[in-house]
């Protein structure tokens, strides 16, 4: 899964990222339309409860209008004062709660301030009034009391009549306003809903085909780079080692009629590079089917290594070879570790084989930030034109060392100049490099 998620190149995560926004875009317009439906709701749910409110208000009001009548026309001075304070009671207490009520409410719906000074006088005002009320009633004004009722109360009853019909008449101007928005709303869920299925659909169809199509390419590149991986281990290998011994044989071809003897030693060396080129094959061929496994120790491997190349030179003064050790040697991951072996054994070859140096020299070292490995020769160098271009044409040999620190994340820097030698130094990152204690790669 690691692979396919790295492999998922950016028109895929387009494509994720759309398929998350237009899910939530689309959910989140949903949301947006219920709370419409919601806010209208509430608004007509806030109309009818004012308009309830100021209803139980008028009832209780016209209520006790009435019976203050009847008791002032019975003229009934001990119930008047009883129930006139009962009746008062209950009058606050439902005053109390329709200003309750239209608190409330959203501040467009509440009322304006003439009712807003009826409730002012019924809380305040009328018990004065009904305390003036009783006192008339006490001295024996019957006429006086029902006369000072109606005037207090009709003043009353008619801002909380006017107050009733505004409020009916916006109830009946809203109800159609909000039903019509209602369906707006309910019209644009219908539309959002099946839009956004749909959309989603098609775009997680086209996400799913694209990363089945991803991991196609992904595996063609892995076929891709198992091919590369065993040309460049070719090239290192068997084609240096036939290059090698075709060489020694035209040599020896030229050297037969003149000096045979020359010929007879210089055709048993080919066929002991013959041999070794047969033991490469095997190797490589090895290598294919098994993890390929090099010493940890990088200076004795490459050390060795440059005294097998020292050795098979048929220059009577092979250059010389040295290593230099800096740092504590540490433990390889066992890819990088075989890349380094490949990388420094190509570079090698090339420095004893063609660049006719007087002296090679190896550097590594092992530091916290990572591993640096150094190799300079005073040779030929390299031809600044294939520098430029990255390889010679039908050579391989540049091209296959970059590939190689490529692969393990490290970076390959060649400086040369033609006739004044070559040095070509490799920096592999400590975090790719070593290996970490507990990990199991050792």
């Amino acid at each position: 899964m690691d692979g396919i998620n790295d492999g998922i190149g950016r028109r895929l995560w387009l494509t994720l990222a759309l398929l998350i926004a237009l899910f939530v875009g689309g959910n989140g317009l949903v949301i947006l339309q219920f709370e419409r439906a919601r806010i209208e709701t509430d608004r007509l749910t806030g109309v009818s409860q004012k308009l309830i409110g100021v209803l139980r208000l008028q009832e209780t009001l016209l209520s006790f209008h009435q019976r203050m009548n009847e008791l002032a026309n019975a003229k009934d001075l001990e119930r008047l004062i009883t129930e006139g304070n009962a009746l008062r009671a209950t009058l606050r207490e439902q005053t109390k709660q329709t200003r309750n009520t239209l608190a409330y409410l959203p501040a467009e719906l509440r009322e304006g301030p003439a009712f807003l000074t009826a409730l002012n006088t019924i809380e305040v005002t009328l018990p004065i009034q009904l305390d003036d009320v009783i006192a008339l009633a006490t001295a024996g004004d019957w006429a006086a009391v029902r006369l000072r009722l109606d005037n207090e109360l009709n003043r009353i009853e008619t801002t909380t009549s006017a107050l009733v019909k505004s409020i009916d008449r916006d109830l009946d101007e809203e109800l159609p306003i909000v039903v019509a928005n209602m369906r707006d709303v309910q019209r644009r869920i219908l539309f959002i809903v099946p839009a956004t299925a749909i959309s989603t659909v098609l775009i997680a169809a086209f996400l799913g085909w694209a990363i089945a199509r991803r991991i196609l390419e992904l595996r063609l590149e892995a076929r891709v780079h198992e091919r590369t991986q065993i040309a460049r281990d070719l090239h290192d290998t068997l084609l240096q080692s036939f290059l090698g011994v075709v060489m020694k044989f035209e040599t020896v071809g030229f050297l037969i009629p003149d000096r045979p003897a020359e010929a007879q030693s210089m055709l048993t060396t080919a066929c002991g590079q013959a041999r070794e080129a047969i033991d490469d094959a095997r190797r490589a061929v090895k290598g294919l089917r098994e993890p390929a496994a090099t010493p940890n120790d990088l200076a004795l491997v490459i050390g060795a290594m440059g005294e097998e190349l020292a050795s098979g030179q048929d220059a009577a003064q092979p250059p010389e070879f040295k290593v230099q050790l800096a740092g504590t040697p540490r433990d390889l991951v066992p890819l990088v570790r075989t890349e380094i072996y490949w990388i420094a054994r190509e570079t090698l070859r090339n420095a004893f084989k063609h660049a006719h140096a007087k002296q090679i020299s190896v550097a590594i070292d092992y530091n916290k930030q990572g591993l640096r490995l150094r190799i300079e020769d005073d040779g030929a160098g390299i031809d600044p034109e294939v520098l430029r271009k990255g390889a010679a044409a039908g050579h391989y040999g540049l091209l296959g060392l970059r590939e190689r620190a490529r692969l393990i994340g490290a970076k390959l820097a060649i400086r040369s100049e033609f006739r004044e030698g070559t040095e070509i130094e490799l920096s592999v990152p400590g975090s790719a490099a070593y290996v970490k204690p507990g990990d199991g790669r050792a």
